[in-house]
């Protein structure tokens, strides 16, 4: 079992672990209703908890539509007792309030799914927007975000799943209003998804936000998992995503991750373990978010906390990826 590190969380003066434990996989798999019950049981998630605990990893994500609040029902319930550990959850994606779907980022539904949240977890340290909401001015949104933080209901905010141009508007208008920044960006980053480069990183790098990516591993792509022909077993994330999938899971991006492998095992590691190690590495990535299903799943993660990745060796792996 490795240690984290203990690094900032952008410029908001909290510190966390350069590892966060994501709870997107418990009772369901992300947001998406038609994967309810899909993900680990209750007790497979408070065993990854106190896994994840037991390493020293100081934020859980969550978010209020995962497994339509189960996620943050079965956080809440593992909580107590540990007051060391934050709380990260999420709002805007469509959840069913009265039987309707809503969803949004408007000031009115923040402040309902907050407290619904609050209720579940018993608590919200940090606060993120799922995704942008163009029905919604950004200013409000701001507003109504602020003010949860001046009243000590949260500690900060992010967003997640923003582009560049998006941010830019988000910080200016912050900035405008005399209000708090955003002080995190969460959204795709890993060998095969590395769009973030090109605009995001240098943005949050200059502007000194936090990155806390997700999708590290690509659903297990970037592990031998799928190699040599392997299929996704029926009833997997994999086979059940196959769409959101599909970019990576292809003989072009496979012929690159065997590539990877041979490498991982000339240096003595797990593939899954070296692309997590490049990600930690990464100019600009604050703590990766990982899901391990299982207590051997660990192993990637331990194997990344501790393996010393130079410049050299980094630009080598990114190369293999184009």
């Amino acid at each position: 079992m490795a240690p984290v590190r203990t690094v900032p969380l952008g410029a908001t003066g909290i510190e966390v672990s350069n590892v966060f434990f994501g709870a997107g996989t418990i009772l369901g798999v992300g947001s998406f209703p038609h994967l309810l019950g899909k993900g680990i049981t209750a007790a497979e998630a408070l065993s990854r908890l106190d896994e994840a605990a037991a390493r020293h990893i100081s934020v859980v994500d969550t978010a209020n539509a995962y497994a339509g609040g189960g996620s943050e029902r079965v956080v809440g319930a593992w909580l107590p007792g540990h007051d060391d550990v934050l709380v990260c959850s999420k709002v805007g994606r469509p959840v069913l309030v009265d039987g309707i779907r809503q969803g949004g980022l408007s000031p009115a539904h923040i402040a309902r799914q907050f407290e619904a949240s609050t209720a579940r977890l018993g608590r919200v340290d940090l606060y993120l927007t799922h995704f942008p909401d163009p029905e919604t001015p950004i200013a409000a949104t701001i507003d109504a975000l602020a003010s949860l933080i001046a009243d000590g209901r949260i500690r900060a905010y992010g967003c997640c799943n923003v582009t560049s141009t998006e941010l830019e508007a988000i910080l200016d208008t912050a900035d405008r209003r005399g209000l708090p920044r955003p002080g995190w960006v969460q959204n795709p980053f890993n060998l095969i998804d590395r769009s973030a480069e090109e605009h995001l990183i240098p943005l949050l790098r200059a502007e000194g936000l936090g990155f806390t990516p997700f999708a590290p591993l690509v659903g297990g792509v970037l592990s031998d998992r799928y190699l040599e022909g392997r299929k996704p077993e029926p009833g997997s994330r994999m086979d059940l995503m196959a769409e959101e999938y599909a970019y990576a899971l292809n003989p072009a991006t496979l012929a690159r991750v065997a590539e990877l492998s041979r490498r991982a095992k000339s240096l003595g590691v797990s593939t899954a373990g070296l692309a997590l190690a490049w990600l930690m590495h990464r100019d600009g990535v604050t703590a990766p978010i990982v899901a391990p299903r299982t207590t051997q799943q660990w192993k990637a993660v331990d194997e990344a906390l501790t393996f010393v990745l130079d410049r050299r060796l980094a630009d080598e792996i990114a190369d293999i990826f184009g």
